[in-house]
């Protein structure tokens, strides 16, 4: 599955499998209708690709004091303001976001992790050299 848009539908499936899952497991977090997932799943990725990044440059020296905890924090705000913006989506409170960004995290470490097979470079084990020659070569 090399293909960028056939990657995007699959982590937006896992993303949808997620808020799924959290909806069912996490007290606080529902939703009204299934093609509200579709508006929640969208936004969530839109925020993840868009304001993430720029709350982790802001707030990085919290992420390392708390050995990257503050990510978790950041994730379950995001999870927090998507439910206060999306009719349909009830995200009760700050604990109910946590833990809906929590079980979000960990469908997508699973499944994504599923998909791949592997270590996350899809690469195991030393480069090999090439026949014949001996230069060193930067695996990236």
């Amino acid at each position: 599955m090399n293909h960028p848009l056939l990657q995007l539908i699959w982590r937006w499936a896992v993303l949808a499998v997620g808020v799924t899952l959290a909806s069912h497991v996490v007290p606080g977090i529902a939703y009204d209708v299934p093609r509200t997932l579709l508006v929640v799943v969208l936004l969530l990725s839109f925020f993840n690709a868009v304001l993430k990044p720029i709350l982790v440059i802001f707030t990085l020296p919290f992420i390392v004091l708390t050995l990257g905890l503050g990510v978790v924090l950041i994730n379950a705000l995001l999870f927090l303001f998507v439910g206060r913006l999306v009719e349909g989506f009830h995200v009760q409170g700050f604990w109910s976001a946590l833990g809906g960004a929590v079980i979000v995290s960990l469908t997508n470490l699973f499944l994504l992790g599923l998909m791949s097979g592997g270590p996350p470079s899809g690469r195991s084990g030393p480069p090999s050299k090439r026949k014949g020659r001996s230069e060193d070569v930067i695996d990236v």
